[in-house]
């Protein structure tokens, strides 16, 4: 693979999370929801996560204490970030068929060399991060990582060497050195039709905290 990207399959990333399990489908109780957590108060979050659904915000951030959070639909496996229970009047058909496809969506970790995706779901997810990036380079990357598939969404140590670069003119909107965003199903950016994820009917902006 590249230098700028790093995947592996779904048992290469078990072994990295340390799973126990031999199933993709996740049992309960293998994630807390941070929000019922009596212990996550006393430590400090580490991201917050916002869903949106093209340019409207759906419900509220989503604050993470643990190492890792299940981001899914609707399903019964696990506790975490719930998309199915997020309410919103008067939502596009495009919208309603995109939710349709998040299912096990995704389990974001916090591991000690940066922040790792792994698509649960089974359709792509698309990925853009300032880490995943080209240097130097104005053309947006994002990376299509399919079903089963992980990638490190953020590197610490190549956030530390990029330049400061907040101050470039983006086309999609305001740029932040330490977010990251993820598209369900449908990509965006100079290989899609869509050329902003703004026009993406579901997609998660991971705001992570400096204090790692």
């Amino acid at each position: 693979m590249g230098a700028h990207v790093v995947l592996a399959n779904a048992g290469g990333l078990k072994a990295l999370l340390l799973f126990a399990t031999n199933s993709p489908n996740v049992t309960p109780g293998d994630f807390s929801d941070a929000s019922t957590s009596p212990d996550a108060v006393k430590r400090s979050h580490w991201c917050n996560v916002a869903y949106w659904e093209h340019r409207t915000r759906v419900g509220r951030l989503y604050t993470v204490y643990e190492q890792s959070v299940s981001i899914f639909y609707d399903l019964p496996q696990g506790n975490g970030f719930c998309l199915g229970q997020l309410n919103l009047e008067n939502r596009s058909e495009t919208v309603r068929r995109t939710r349709s496809k998040i299912g096990y969506g995704i389990l974001l970790s916090k591991e000690p060399d940066g922040v790792w995706a792994y698509n649960r779901s089974e359709h792509p997810i698309f990925v853009n991060s300032p880490t995943l990036d080209i240097p130097n380079c104005r053309t947006l990357i994002v990376r299509k990582v399919m079903p089963g598939y992980s990638i490190k969404v953020f590197d610490y140590e190549k956030s530390c060497l990029l330049q400061h670069t907040a101050d470039l003119d983006y086309a999609d909107g305001p740029y932040d050195p330490n977010s990251v965003r993820i598209s369900f199903a449908k990509g965006w950016g100079p290989c899609y039709s869509r050329q902003f994820i703004t026009s993406c009917p579901c997609w998660l902006e991971i705001l992570l905290s400096n204090n790692r």
